[in-house]
């Protein structure tokens, strides 16, 4: 999404003529999130993807006749009977605003790239809520954690990128984070990203940066906590903790070794595994293949 955004901010610096539809509904299949946007120029090019699958190719006319004819945001709804569900493999229908964005809106659209949290924008009366970005929070500037990153943003994550070593913690080395924080997992600016994070992975791989950064995780809501390392690492933290009084409710939330069982042996791949799994957590699904699985592939809303 954030390229979409800057996309917009540069369309209107260069007073280029685009309209944007954004997803503000969605029934049946959940096939994206609600404020996922799609910027469409008037010579039919368009960027972004709001999971419309089949409707897709209506909202992009429909978003050339707003450009030629202006006015203000309309709300299109795309409704799919049953009937008509069963022999094109969609499974949503949606309800999507398509502006036309102003010049006031560059600024917006410019922090929006920038990695801005929730935005909240109203056109004439209607309210769009732009940019629902979920947020992980990785602990260790290490070469996973930029692989991480490069697939979490790919996934439409906010990252943090925790670590308390300036040589680590570089922009330099983790070009695409939205923050990089140098200080201690339980340096209290970590704990308040730690609280705002929906997933916490632990990279480190040091009991110094490990531990701190656990105990920081299990006080936060984070839905999801994993840690890297071994069986022998994963026993040892767990050990220590419980010798804190950490119980072993608290201790289940910990996954680890972090990632599903994929046989990755690289960088990357480990980083597909762990996304992988952060996702299965987030959606309470099995995270099995879909061969071996008979109920609906998107969750149903």
């Amino acid at each position: 999404m954030r390229e979409v955004y800057g996309a917009i901010a540069r369309a209107l610096r260069d007073r280029r003529q685009i309209a944007v539809a954004t997803l503000v509904a969605v029934r049946g299949a959940k096939t994206a999130t609600v404020g996922t946007s799609l910027v469409v120029e008037s010579d039919g090019s368009f960027l972004g993807d709001i999971g419309a699958g089949c409707h897709e190719g209506a909202i992009i006319e429909r978003a050339l006749e707003a450009i030629a004819q202006g006015g203000s945001p309309r709300m299109l709804t795309f409704e799919l009977d049953d009937e008509v569900l069963a022999g094109s493999g969609c499974g949503a229908s949606l309800d999507v605003v398509l502006w036309l964005p102003p010049a006031e809106f560059e600024q917006t659209a410019d922090a929006l790239a920038a990695g801005a949290r929730d935005v909240l924008w109203t056109l004439e009366g209607t309210r769009i809520e732009i940019s629902r970005r979920r947020r992980l929070a990785i602990i260790g500037a290490t070469a996973l954690a930029r692989e991480l990153t490069a697939l979490a943003q790919r996934a439409d994550y906010a990252v943090t990128i925790i670590d308390p070593r300036p040589p680590f913690a570089t922009r330099s080395r983790h070009p695409q984070a939205d923050e990089i924080l140098v200080v201690w997992p339980d340096d209290p600016a970590a704990r308040a990203r730690l609280d705002e994070a929906g997933a916490i992975v632990v990279l480190s791989h040091d009991a110094k940066l490990d531990l701190p950064a656990l105990r920081a995780a299990l006080a936060s809501p984070a839905g999801y906590i994993a840690l890297l390392g071994n069986r022998r690492v994963q026993a040892a933290r767990r050990e220590t903790l419980r010798g804190e009084g950490y119980d072993q409710r608290q201790l289940e939330r910990i996954h680890g070794p972090a990632g599903l069982d994929l046989g990755a042996s690289t960088d990357g791949q480990t980083a597909v595994a762990i996304l992988a799994e952060m996702i299965a957590v987030e959606h309470k699904r099995s995270a099995v293949s879909l061969t071996r699985t008979a109920g609906p592939i998107h969750e149903r809303l």
